[in-house]
């Protein structure tokens, strides 16, 4: 290369001098810088189609409804109710036959030429009723007939049940004592009790009610007698003790009844 170019010569070209520049190197580093910028322009020329794309496709599709709301429908199988039949009529009772009648008429006496119509015989009675006028009709055989069915047509006439009382008065088989009542009056009574109390010589007896329940328990004990001088209130004492009872029989079972119970006393008179 001149000596006069060197100053203004470009450095690439002083590199290949005396160089083969068309073998490739020289012109790859000659157009260097060029390529570089066309690699950049087209790259943002590529990014930038990217996301104006991406902009224009998100502002061109439709957004989702938020107000819309899926409802879950379950299908179930109805049956159909049977059909329900009205329920028959109850036979209605049959008319009753109409019974004959005949008027009643006062009788007055009057000339036979002045008798409008004449009275019916006293035969004309034996199988009519008397009414305030005559109408034919079946005979009257002396039934009575009510006004209307006994039974409101049904058929059947309930006859109604006397309740049973809570405590039974009377009784088939009264309660009794469930053991030796002697021997027991004789352990637990007092015989002297009329004798402290100032009683006369003679036989008192004492009557003391009370109630046997179906367990043989006794209770509402109470006495329904005045002998007096202590008698009742030592009778009721010793029943107190007498626990256990037979129970009273009514219909063939066992039920809660009334029971009486009578006790002597006996005061002797000095000999």
């Amino acid at each position: 290369m001149d000596t006069n170019k060197i100053l203004s010569a470009d450095l690439l070209d002083l590199i290949f001098d005396d160089r083969n520049k068309a073998y490739g190197a020289y012109d790859l580093r000659k157009t260097y810088s060029t390529r570089i910028k066309k690699s950049l322009l087209i790259t943002v020329s590529v990014v930038w189609l990217a996301f104006t794309g991406a902009a224009l496709a998100s502002s061109v599709s439709p957004k989702p409804k938020d107000d819309m709301k899926i409802t879950e429908v379950t299908i179930s199988e109805i049956t159909p109710e049977p059909e329900q039949l009205p329920e028959p009529e109850p036979p209605q009772p049959e008319p009753e036959p109409q019974v004959r009648t005949e008027q009643f008429t006062e009788y007055n006496i009057v000339p036979e030429d002045e008798v409008e119509e004449p009275a019916p015989e006293q035969t004309d009675f034996d199988a009519a009723k008397i009414d305030l006028k005559t109408n034919d009709g079946v005979d009257d055989d002396g039934t009575a007939i009510p006004d209307k069915p006994l039974d409101d047509g049904k058929g059947i006439i309930d006859v109604p049940k006397n309740p049973e009382p809570d405590i039974f008065e009377k009784v088939e088989i009264d309660a009794k004592f469930a053991g030796n009542w002697e021997k027991f009056l004789t352990r637990n009574l007092d015989p002297n009790t009329p004798v402290d109390n100032g009683a006369a010589p003679g036989n008192y007896v004492v009557l003391v009610q009370f109630v046997v329940d179906v367990d043989g328990s006794v209770s509402q004990i109470k006495p329904i007698s005045s002998a007096g001088y202590g008698m009742e209130e030592e009778a009721v004492r010793v029943l107190r003790k007498a626990e256990k009872w037979i129970p009273a029989i009514q219909n063939g079972r066992q039920v809660k009844a009334w029971r009486t119970q009578r006790i002597v006393f006996q005061v002797l008179g000095d000999e």
